[in-house]
């Protein structure tokens, strides 16, 4: 019986940091946004170029199995060395692997850096976007969670399934979308919603499928559509969540930001994890932070996460 089994991508990341780069901000009907700019013509030296496995799915998978979890993943790869490396990388994390393969390449990210420690990914999904419901191994399907991260196309469809499939089994089911996945709109992905017992997104996400004007009337709003807990992430300003009665707020610790890729999944994988030990929303949400903000001091979505007892001790440390 695994504790948790992740739904979700997998990727080969690959950091590219150079020194030339420029940062312009444009204001359109109301909105600012940050551009990341580099001179056209031109050919850019990068300094340093960084190899390390990605994607929600093996994110969290591995986060999970850090944190002490029993925990599987499934999820698509292709029949090439991308997929044998991130193979490798998740056995040595002590991860089950339950996926697919297929012709289609493996997903590849190249992740540009940022004058102001953001990042901006180019990602291929490839065959990330083709899990068919008959590839899922169902008779290995045995876990008290699933943990369902953005996928598209017919991958999605496939996680519709599940969600059915984990509802008639008993399995509690955790969800973390991606902005693409959002503005598609909340009618999209009902059929998970509402079957979902906890789900996670930033307050972008959360204005793509409910109206509200403040964080309070969105995480209300979205237990409207199923969910029982909802956790909204707000970057500098913290993390709030709602389970129907109570509203909770983490507000987040003064430290240096190197670079945020794999901060979400960090997050929302902490979280879950907090609920699975001790049901304590309180707790849950110091835990999430704890990691979140372990991973965005270093580069790399997994380098830091850290494992229950380093984040326990840290968690203990801030409360006196």
């Amino acid at each position: 019986m695994y504790d948790v089994i992740t739904v979700g991508s997998a990727t080969v990341d690959v950091f590219a940091k150079t020194k030339f780069s420029e940062l312009i901000r444009i204001k359109e009907k109301g909105k600012t946004t940050d551009h990341l700019a580099y001179p056209t013509g031109s050919k850019i030296l990068v300094e340093e170029l960084d190899f390390t496995t990605g994607g929600c799915g093996t994110n969290t998978a591995v986060a999970f199995s850090r944190l002490g979890h029993k925990v599987a993943w499934i999820g698509k790869l292709g029949n090439d060395s991308n997929a044998d490396y991130i193979t490798k990388k998740l056995k040595e994390e002590k991860v089950d692997i339950l996926a697919a393969k297929g012709k289609e390449p493996t997903g590849y990210s190249i992740i540009l850096d940022s004058l102001k420690h953001d990042r901006t990914i180019l990602a291929y999904k490839g065959a990330n976007n083709n899990l068919k419901f008959s590839e899922v191994p169902l008779n290995k399907l045995k876990t008290k969670w699933l943990y369902m991260s953005c996928l598209l196309e017919e991958s999605l469809n496939t996680q519709k399934k599940l969600a059915k499939y984990a509802e008639k089994k008993g399995i509690k089911i955790a969800y973390n979308i991606s902005p693409y996945l959002a503005e598609k709109g909340a009618n999209n992905i009902k059929e998970i919603l509402k079957r979902t017992e906890v789900f996670v997104l930033n307050r972008c996400e959360a204005e793509y499928l409910v109206k509200g004007k403040n964080i309070p009337q969105l995480l209300k709003n979205i237990t409207k559509l199923g969910p029982k807990i909802a956790v909204i992430t707000e970057g500098k300003k913290g993390a709030f969540a709602y389970d129907g009665t109570h509203y909770y707020q983490q507000k987040p610790n003064k430290i240096k930001i190197i670079e945020t890729t794999g901060a979400g999944d960090a997050f929302a994988s902490s979280f879950i994890c907090g609920i699975i030990k001790k049901n304590d929303i309180n707790f849950a949400m110091k835990l999430a932070q704890t990691n979140a903000e372990s991973v965005i001091q270093h580069h790399g979505a997994k380098n830091k996460l850290l494992r229950f007892n380093e984040a326990l001790k840290l968690v203990n440390k801030k409360r006196t």
